[in-house]
């Protein structure tokens, strides 16, 4: 088939490139940086299965920057641009979404038009609605940044918004990409396939925000945090995973996605949803106030980052507790190879570890590695299992 992928970040460039294992595959984006390093077989984005993938690997891919020339022809179009939580409208801005199948309606109407970015439960019936000519499917995405292309090639389900024979096409295209041939295929409305997107992430986030109440309460307790959620995790209705403490969730989905889905609770009763979201701010204030406890005149963070070897930091945790100690007049220094301006957040941003370590009274980490072994003393962390 001929099959474009519109949005080439994580889920986009990992759907084309499982695509294009068997199909021909055009990647659309808009920047010219991302389409001159695809068509260069580099990675945009830091993921060492896509990496290796782009390099080695025998597949029918093409990137392009126009969106006439994307679109015409186009058996199948999927639409993977982001999309962020708007508090001021309470709901995602989907702007991009709704750009795309404008697009589409005008360059290839018959071509089939997956859904991948998320979206408001209701959108994509929505959009039925609005473009009666298309067919319009959805399909959320499970994918962990950094693993994104693994985890589409050997992935825990696959969801297809769609009962008709166009999903069950997707559906079957998806698996025939994927190297794991016996994940379960489920198909279901486009509204049910995008709750399963929000209540998923929402739960992991949920994890999250237990484990991190958990240390909470070991920290103010002076006891053990690992040693607690070891005993807990034996329990295999609980499992050893997803357990370790952090300065709080962040990352492209679990921030955007819970505050989605408390949107579209509203008139629904609920506690858990709710506190969810709240538990999150309240760990990074907690944070904040533990390192203010200390005598320190400048703070060093170490990497901006959610995860250990990622390049990622939207919606870190750690750039709110860098906020809440420059309101206590805290002074800012950042080591993080993966950044390349002199200074983020208008905090310097220093090049040389040595002189990070001999500036910084504390340094604060979100995750730990080997490098900061000599300095153990400094270190302020909630990492307790090395590993995220």
């Amino acid at each position: 088939m001929k099959i474009t992928v519109t949005g080439m970040g994580y889920v986009g460039l990992a759907n084309a490139l499982l695509l294009a294992r068997h199909n021909d595959v055009t990647a659309y984006d808009i920047s010219p940086d991302k389409v001159d390093a695809i068509n260069n077989r580099q990675s945009p984005i830091r993921d060492r299965e896509i990496e290796d993938f782009l390099k080695d690997e025998e597949i029918v891919l093409c990137a392009v920057s126009d969106a006439e020339k994307a679109y015409t022809g186009a058996d199948c179009v999927i639409i993977a641009t982001p999309t962020d939580y708007d508090p001021d409208r309470n709901f995602f801005n989907t702007s991009s979404v709704e750009s795309v199948i404008r697009d589409i309606e005008r360059f290839a109407p018959a071509a089939v038009v997956v859904i991948k970015s998320t979206v408001p439960v209701g959108f994509t019936e929505k959009m039925r609605r609005r473009h009666q000519g298309l067919t319009l499917l959805f399909s959320p995405e499970f994918l962990r940044e950094g693993k994104a292309l693994y985890d589409n090639l050997y992935p825990s389900r696959i969801i297809v918004g769609g009962l008709t024979p166009e999903a069950m096409v997707f559906g079957n295209l998806m698996l025939q990409g994927a190297v794991k041939k016996d994940a379960p295929v489920c198909y279901m409305s486009p509204t049910e396939a995008e709750a399963v997107k929000l209540f998923s992430n929402t739960f992991l986030a949920l994890r999250v925000a237990f484990f991190n109440e958990l240390d909470t309460y070991a920290e103010m307790k002076s006891l053990d945090s690992k040693s607690i959620i070891e005993g807990v995790c034996l329990d295999p209705r609980i499992g050893n995973y997803y357990n370790n403490p952090s300065f709080g969730y962040g990352g492209y989905c679990l921030p955007k996605d819970t505050r989605q889905l408390k949107a579209n609770y509203r008139h629904v009763p609920n506690n858990l949803i709710t506190a969810i979201v709240e538990a999150n701010q309240t760990r990074k204030l907690h944070i904040a106030a533990m390192i203010m406890r200390k005598e320190i005149k400048t703070a060093g963070i170490y990497k901006l980052a959610m995860k250990t070897d990622a390049d990622n930091f939207r919606s870190s945790a750690v750039i709110e507790i860098m906020e809440q100690l420059k309101r206590r007049h805290v002074s800012i220094l950042v080591f993080d190879p993966a950044v390349k301006e002199d200074r983020i957040f208008d905090c310097p941003v220093l090049r040389d570890f040595e002189e990070f370590k001999s500036r910084s009274d504390i340094i604060i980490a979100n995750r730990v590695s080997a490098e900061l072994i000599g300095v153990k003393n400094k270190v302020y962390t909630r990492d307790v299992f090395s590993r995220d």
